[in-house]
């Protein structure tokens, strides 16, 4: 800070020699400088915050959808994940021009493609990744990280409820260990028994974990703005 208003008055010091200013009144108008341009950098980066805030909570609204729906219905329809897409899409660019719209396609991509791993594997179903691929298309870059593992953390606790709750806590445990052991051999294949497409297989409505994934997200945010 010292070297900066050290250069700013000895660029300024020259050129207001003829107005009678001299050293000490350049480094008080470097310092105004200065201080005027840290101004400008503290408001932009509350009003990132707050868009973070803004598209966070957006994500939320979206998952919240989602989660009624694979609730009721043990479906996430195309019907809710397309529109949010596009409106991710279109929210960004309005914001933030071709660059908000390259940032929200690719937290889209990243999102849906993580998660689009275990779908491969056959422990997510299709509208899951879709909806994170909604949730990370109006997120956006910036919070997506602390989206993803807040919704993994989110996704364990409500698994291990689940487990607890029907009893089959041990079972559960037995299986990931068969789970591990299957995909360490064969990569993404879908073990032939411990899939979606078991009916005995414990179903976990996972839009619930990504909701809760945003509400973290948000929360975390919220606290960081009003720090």
């Amino acid at each position: 800070m010292m070297r900066r208003l050290q250069r700013a008055a000895s660029l300024l010091t020259p050129m207001l020699a003829n107005a009678g200013m001299g050293r000490a009144d350049c480094c008080f108008l470097a310092a105004v400088w200065q201080s005027d341009h840290a101004r400008q950098a503290l408001v932009f980066s509350m009003d990132v915050l707050e868009q973070q805030l803004m598209f966070t909570g957006g994500s939320l609204l979206c998952a919240g959808i989602g989660s009624v729906s694979d609730i009721r219905e043990r479906r996430i329809p195309n019907l809710i994940t397309g529109p949010a897409i596009a409106a991710g899409l279109i929210l960004h660019t309005l914001c933030g021009g071709w660059h908000g719209l390259g940032d929200s396609a690719l937290a889209g991509l990243i999102a849906g493609g993580i998660f689009l791993i275990f779908y491969v594997a056959g422990g997510m179903g299709a509208g899951d990744v879709k909806l994170m691929t909604a949730v990370g298309c109006i997120a956006g870059l910036s919070p997506l990280p602390l989206v993803v593992i807040s919704t993994a953390l989110a996704g364990g606790l409500f698994a291990l409820a689940v487990c607890i709750l029907h009893g089959r806590l041990r079972e559960t445990l037995s299986n990931v260990a068969a789970l591990l052991q299957h995909h360490g051999r064969n990569g993404l294949t879908a073990h032939p028994d411990l899939n979606l497409r078991n009916a005995r297989t414990l179903r976990l409505p996972f839009a619930l974990p990504i909701a809760a994934g945003c509400l973290m997200t948000l929360c975390i945010l919220a606290w960081e703005a009003h720090s």
